[in-house]
């Protein structure tokens, strides 16, 4: 039996995970002496809640390697094989956690791939993973069709707000006073591993704009699903999503909430757009 692996970074629930034949290892969030649960989407939205309430961001931390020793050492007593789809190695030491834990284990039956993506990017690579093994490929086949994959996907953001990249420290408070004042929204783009900006906007509308205009540059491939997302705000996203289908005719897509290991940076409000670019 080949078992599919993924982290939370995926905000893959437990529950969905199970159904879909997967495992989770989970990045542990905590706010203060208390864990955020991720056991269901409901969880999501009590994450939010305490996070508007906290006064410090939760602790977040990486998934260790002894976590995915357990499951190598399981899987090899078991003559199962394992395959692990990783948060982006550029985000997260959790890819270096999986390979750590490999090569402790000296299991040649284990596969460790940065997906080099996050959210709703990693849960489709993923998702496409256990499709291609309950196809009947083999490790190795799947292994490929992912680092190809991996190379074609783009995931575009835009947060609503600077408080929770200023409470992290990865914006100044001056700069997250003056942004927030001016209602300046960044919008980010993460490609091959890596979150660049891709505009700083004013509005929420301004927002949506600079999604869809590098969506449109890209242009995207209608045989695969196109993700769209939200930060503890259903309509929020549910409206973008009905724009961009109205707009570029898009028939195959969801939506999926964002949990708590980029909500925690991120903060609610925001929107997010999955697509496979077109072939050049």
């Amino acid at each position: 039996m080949l078992r599919i692996v993924t982290d939370t970074g995926s905000d893959i629930t437990y529950l969905s995970a199970k159904e879909r034949g997967m495992e989770i290892v989970e990045l542990d969030i905590r706010f203060e002496e208390f864990p955020y649960d991720h056991r269901s989407d409901t969880d999501f939205s009590v994450f939010y809640e305490n996070l508007a309430k906290a006064k410090e961001l939760p602790k977040t931390s990486q998934v260790t390697p002894a976590q995915y020793l357990d499951i190598y050492n399981d899987a090899r007593e078991k003559g199962d094989e394992v395959l692990v789809v990783t948060l982006a190695g550029g985000m997260s030491g959790t890819y270096s956690s999986a390979t750590m834990a490999k090569e402790e284990c000296g299991y040649d039956g284990v596969t460790v791939i940065d997906s080099y993506h996050a959210i709703t990017s990693q849960r489709q690579i993923t998702e496409y993973a256990v499709k291609l093994r309950d196809e009947g490929k083999s490790r190795q086949e799947i292994e490929k069709e992912l680092l190809e994959l991996r190379e074609q996907i783009v995931m575009i953001a835009g947060l609503d707000t600077l408080t929770y990249l200023k409470k992290g420290g990865r914006v100044p408070p001056a700069m997250a006073l003056i942004g927030n004042a001016l209602n300046l929204k960044p919008v980010v783009i993460l490609k091959q591993g890596v979150i660049t900006p891709l505009a700083k906007v004013r509005g929420h509308s301004s927002v949506k704009r600079a999604i869809l205009e590098q969506f449109e540059k890209d242009g995207y491939d209608e045989s695969w699903p196109v993700g769209f997302g939200h930060t503890n705000n259903p309509e929020r996203g549910q409206a973008f999503m009905e724009e961009a289908k109205q707009k570029y005719g898009i028939k195959n897509c969801e939506l999926y909430p964002v949990g708590g290991v980029i909500g925690t940076h991120a903060g609610p409000g925001g929107i997010v757009i999955t697509y496979k670019k077109c072939a050049k």
